[in-house]
């Protein structure tokens, strides 16, 4: 059975070191794609009036123009840019991750030496007993977030430099049992190692949305003849609402499975279902009791968009959005009662 289960880790460890690759990939092209329909956006002028042409609709300039970009006939500037921008966000990411997923929160590293009290020991003992029971090798850094919802994620670009974080609610609210189930599922995510996968998809979608929209905005407030850009407007329009939708289809693939599949690690763990399970709806109903406190303090915590999927719960569960945006329409988390079902929980009705 043991050779089994490690076998299935094997698996999943190759199976997302496969879908990073994958993400890192597809990302690179999305922002040439993005580069190249810039370039034809501000080159097209420039090479509509060298042809002299004043429409470039009708006599498919514009086509022209994007063929000499693809051949090199004309140095294609924007998306040379924007393809060393993904690689440059890719490397900040694998060399950042602790920075870039603490961004916005008043935190503290907690080590033995800095505990300051014996619930801060207890969060750190209870880390170290995981570590040792996942057969990790390398102690995550631990961190503790001065926020009052209940919430925990873990993070890094490895094993070796991972991380794990939680809220000052979640470790005044919850029992000890509670709390190691919640860390075992945290470092059931570092195991897996898919902690890089949802970084990088949390970081490089923001950063790609960013874009499109400084795009979009400046299309709308630009000076530029329109009528002779007709097909690019129309482009970027399309662009504006279609790439939110995509990549919120990527986090939800993503990020679902790997959440079902961290709750079912934290039990073999732990041995138990039932601690999770009360850790979970404790969370859930911390969520709902205090939606408009806790909205308030997703709200203050800067760039908490990036720590959406990573969290063990997603606080769009309970109708809270740290930001309004269209990405906001589907979470990336399963609901509770899905994931108390597929740990076997059966709650008394």
């Amino acid at each position: 059975m043991a050779e089994q289960h490690s076998a299935d880790w094997r698996q999943i460890i190759a199976q997302n070191r496969r879908r990073t690759r994958a993400v890192m990939l597809t990302f690179i092209l999305m922002y040439l794609v993005l580069g190249f329909i810039i370039d034809i956006f501000y080159q097209l002028p420039f090479y509509r009036s060298s042809m002299g042409t004043e429409n470039a609709l009708n006599h498919w300039v514009w086509w022209d123009l994007a063929k000499a970009l693809l051949t090199g006939k004309i140095f294609p500037y924007a998306t040379f840019t924007a393809g060393i921008a993904a690689v440059l966000a890719i490397w900040i990411i694998l060399s950042f991750h602790n920075r870039i997923m603490l961004l916005g929160t008043e935190y503290r590293e907690i080590t033995p030496e800095t505990a300051k009290n014996l619930a801060e020991k207890q969060y750190y003992n209870v880390i170290e007993e995981m570590k040792v029971a996942s057969g990790l090798q390398f102690m995550p850094k631990v961190y503790l977030i001065n926020a009052p919802f209940m919430n925990a994620f873990a993070s890094g670009s490895s094993e070796k430099s991972a991380m794990v974080a939680i809220t000052q609610g979640l470790l005044e609210k919850l029992d000890r049992d509670e709390l190691q189930a919640v860390m075992a599922h945290e470092l059931t995510h570092i195991r897996h190692q898919d902690i890089r996968l949802i970084l990088t998809v949390s970081v490089l979608t923001n950063l790609l949305l960013l874009i499109i929209d400084l795009l979009f905005y400046n299309m709308i407030f630009s000076n530029r003849d329109r009528r002779g850009n007709q097909m690019f407007f129309l482009v970027i329009i399309l662009l504006r609402y279609l790439l939110p939708l995509i990549t919120t289809l990527l986090s939800l693939y993503l990020s679902r499975k790997r959440e079902l599949m961290a709750d079912a690690g934290a039990v073999e763990l732990t041995r138990q279902n039932e601690p999770l399970a009360r850790a979970l709806i404790k969370i859930h109903g911390d969520h709902s009791q205090n939606t408009e406190e806790h909205q308030m303090a997703y709200q203050k915590s800067a760039h908490d968009e990036l720590r959406q999927a990573a969290y063990i719960y997603s606080p769009k569960t309970a109708g809270i959005n740290a930001r309004p945006s269209f990405t906001g329409l589907w979470s990336t988390h399963p609901s509770l009662e899905e994931r108390l079902k597929a740990i076997g929980y059966k709650t008394s009705s």
